[in-house]
């Protein structure tokens, strides 16, 4: 009842076309108390029903019906079987031989696959003919996200409406408190950057943010990596000097001769150890041996050498950040900063029960990313510099003053430019 479950369930009723009969609802006393609605349904016909029976199960809604889940062959790579059931990232079970299994790794818009004795969620392109695929309709449940805790206000506040007139040092403080909960616990976090990043001058505070431990790993495009490169090689970001927020004459070559550098060395680490660049967000990430995933776009120069340009490998790598390797944990906390698109692929990819922080600008920027079915996503509409210096402030604040050799360095290529 707290988590709004039953009205969902009776709108998507609503909206099928369909009708229903209140046979049975017990409601809590208590806040922690369970709640059960017994609902009978029908619609005009079996497929509509099963079809609608599928979209409440997104809701955490379950059949009573007790029976295995269809599964059917695969009969082309690539393609799912008509009739698939569609993944959310709710935890999911499958049954199977008169068994409940989990579903692994849960993951919004892929198929399930069943494969000696287990269950995973598998994207579209990776299916191969002859696996046996998880058909929509009975033998299906999903757990709905559980409701805040009793006394929690800090989450109510922070998962209720967007708005850009909340209190922004109050959401900072909690998502600190969230970061600071999450790292002492062993998981990690994983930032997801756009361009902004550089551009609003924040590179140096997230650099304290990964001296401090606070980015295990960090996903973004080639621009990120470039204007960051060239801001420590020219002291500039799209030509313009960060310091003094003018201009630089020939500024508009930097980035691309920057990209053109770190090419000829080969990688990042080539280039860092030959001393063409000594500070920065790329720089700090080789130097902490933090995981990270540059993927390409059609629009990239160069790009740099270690953007990943084929799309289904950047999908690849990023699931394999999220979820670990063997002697690593999964990420237990996402933050996505400036970028809508990188964002929108990470909510995707993301199980609902790894908090994501959006914070942009742009409200339209991050109700999309709320909008798109990432069910945990908590919005924060704020100038995206101020929120990551801010963040450092509380988080690593012994780390905010640059090294003296970076600083050095930085100085020494705008004066150079210059």
């Amino acid at each position: 009842m707290d988590s709004g479950a039953l009205s969902r369930v009776l709108d998507e009723i609503n909206a099928a076309g369909a009708t229903f009969e209140m046979v049975d609802l017990q409601i809590g006393t208590r806040t922690d108390d369970m709640s059960l609605a017994h609902l009978r349904i029908t619609a005009d016909s079996e497929e509509d029903l099963d079809a609608l029976i599928e979209r409440l199960s997104h809701h955490g809604a379950n059949t009573d019906t007790i029976v295995d889940a269809q599964l059917v062959a695969a009969d082309v790579d690539g393609a799912f079987p008509p009739g698939f059931y569609s993944t959310t990232n709710l935890d999911t079970e499958v049954r199977v031989g008169g068994h409940w299994i989990r579903v692994e790794r849960p993951e919004m818009d892929c198929g399930i696959v069943i494969s000696e004795g287990t269950a995973r969620t598998i994207p579209m392109a990776d299916v191969a003919a002859g696996m046996q695929i998880v058909m929509g309709g009975h033998g299906i449940r999903v757990t709905a996200p559980a409701a805040p805790a009793e006394g929690d206000a800090s989450f109510s506040f922070m998962s209720s409406d967007v708005s850009s007139e909340k209190p922004k040092a109050l959401l900072v403080e909690q998502v600190a408190k969230q970061m600071r909960e999450i790292k002492s616990s062993g998981r990690r976090i994983l930032w997801v950057a756009g361009p902004a990043v550089v551009h609003t001058g924040s590179a140096p505070d997230l650099c304290a943010l990964i001296r401090a431990g606070y980015v295990d790993a960090l996903f973004a495009g080639n621009g990120v990596a470039a204007h960051d490169i060239e801001a420590n090689m020219f002291g500039t970001s799209l030509g313009v000097y960060l310091a003094q927020g003018v201009a630089a004459e020939h500024g508009h070559e930097h980035h691309i001769r920057a990209i053109n550098e770190i090419r000829r060395h080969g990688s990042f680490k080539a280039a860092i150890e030959a001393g063409v660049f000594h500070g920065g967000i790329v720089y700090e990430l080789v130097q902490r041996g933090a995981d990270y995933v540059f993927g390409g776009s059609v629009r990239d120069d160069g790009p740099l050498p270690e953007v990943i340009t084929d799309m289904r490998d950047v999908q690849a790598r990023l699931r394999d950040v999220i979820w670990g390797t063997e002697d690593q944990e999964p990420i237990g906390f996402c933050i996505v900063v400036g970028t809508m698109l990188h964002g929108i692929a990470t909510g995707n990819c993301l199980p609902a029960h790894v908090p994501l922080v959006c914070v942009d600008i742009n409200q339209a920027t991050v109700t999309k990313l709320m909008d798109r079915g990432s069910f945990q996503s908590i919005g924060i509409i704020t100038d995206v510099g101020l929120f990551i210096r801010e963040l450092a402030e509380h988080l690593a604040p012994e780390e905010l003053r640059l090294p003296s050799e970076e600083a050095a360095v930085r100085e020494a290529g705008s004066q150079a430019t210059q």
